[in-house]
């Protein structure tokens, strides 16, 4: 799988992501013409060489020729972006992108989707910046986006056309809820409203940078020199070590000695309903030698708020213990197969290159009660003829 990984040394902002690619070997001409088909005028596009701290890096430079007389809406952006020339993965990348900016502001200034308008977001230079990244994601053929921890500046402030604002900005913080974060002593906006949301849309967590095969290494360039830290964002461009997908998601737990045991089995079919890649029960002995339940879930960062909900309704806790978790898995999908039986649902699994099915619980479960045998009888003959 060939991945992104972007290493947010003073955070990110969309002209430093295109820095990063063009520099790790997105040819500048073709991203020049590639962002033609966006049919966007007014904008002239360069690159340039700019060293910091001894690294060379590029900075691409969006030079507006020619302001937007008005402010444009979400839906504005998307019928641009869709009526555009761009290749669909293209196009689908960027509303992904946009429509993280959009519920961001949304939020923020308390409209909706529908009324929410842009001002930098929706700028000539941020849709170059957004369409952009986009192109060089598909130029380069990435299939996955990970990154550090997001570094954002604090303590200082910003002018905007909603007036001053601190930074880290809300919009920025907004986008980055339940993302992993560094709040650093670095009085600048080192990650904009556009690099978060750049993160966040395509991001599939943070990775340990060791499991990657490393092919090529860019570097973009930030505007100003800010001292503290190389205002640098790097992007490594290679392969996960062959055999495993990875993301990561976040283990909820919580300790139970107060309720009915019975209902407990109920919470576990609503969290799984709720989303849940996991949720399991674990006897232990509590204070006071009270027998109690482990109450373990996994699940992804953006249906954390659902999980939360049903653990505090469904349950006696008072609160959870959540920490993030690397997952590593084998490639996996669905196929439907032919057997004596009929045709039959089954699991495959790659490992080492090779796959493997396994027979998914229901499907043999339709099976036994339309053929009238035995469950256990329905596994042995997939098997057997399948192969496990």
């Amino acid at each position: 799988m060939k991945i992104a990984y972007f290493d947010t040394i003073a955070g990110i902002s969309g002209d430093m992501t295109l820095g990063a690619f063009v520099s790790a070997g997105v040819p500048f001409d073709t991203l020049h013409d590639e962002l033609r088909k966006l049919d966007l005028p007014g904008y002239e596009l360069s690159a340039r060489h700019i060293t910091r701290s001894g690294i060379v890096a590029t900075k691409v430079d969006v030079t507006i020729s020619e302001q937007p007389k008005y402010h444009r809406h979400f839906k504005d952006i998307n019928q641009l972006i869709e009526k555009s020339r761009l290749g669909e993965n293209v196009k689908t990348t960027a509303k992904k992108i946009f429509y993280e900016v959009a519920v961001a502001e949304a939020a923020v200034h308390h409209s909706t989707l529908e009324k929410i308008h842009f001002h930098e977001v929706g700028a000539i230079d941020s849709l170059v910046d957004i369409v952009g990244v986009a192109i060089c994601l598909d130029v380069l053929g990435i299939e996955k986006v990970y990154s550090s921890p997001v570094r954002l500046g604090n303590g200082g402030f910003i002018n905007t056309q909603h007036g001053t604002m601190p930074i880290p900005t809300p919009a920025t913080v907004e986008i980055l809820k339940g993302y992993p974060t560094i709040l650093t002593e670095v009085p600048y906006e080192l990650t904009t409203p556009t690099g978060a949301a750049i993160i966040k849309a395509l991001s599939g967590g943070t990775l340990s940078l060791e499991r990657v095969i490393v092919h090529s290494i860019g570097y973009g360039s930030g505007t100003r020199e800010i001292g503290e830290v190389p205002n640098l964002l790097r992007v490594f461009i290679g392969e996960l070590e062959p055999g495993y997908g990875s993301d990561e998601i976040v283990s909820i737990e919580t300790n139970i000695d107060d309720m009915n045991p019975e209902i407990l089995p109920y919470v576990v079919e609503k969290l799984l309903a709720a989303g849940a890649h996991d949720a399991y029960l674990v006897p232990i002995l509590m204070k006071k030698g009270r027998p109690g339940f482990l109450l373990s879930t996994l699940v992804e960062r953006s249906r954390m708020d659902g999980i939360l909900a049903v653990l505090f309704r469904e349950t006696t806790t008072l609160g959870v213990r959540m920490h993030a978790v690397e997952r590593l898995k084998l490639t996996r999908g669905q196929k439907q197969v032919s057997s004596s039986l009929g045709t039959v649902l089954m699991k495959t699994i790659v490992s080492d290159g090779r796959e493997r099915l396994v027979p998914e619980f229901e499907e043999c479960k339709r099976l036994a009660t339309e053929k009238n045998l035995p469950l256990i009888e329905v596994y042995k003959i997939l098997e057997k003829e399948l192969g496990r």
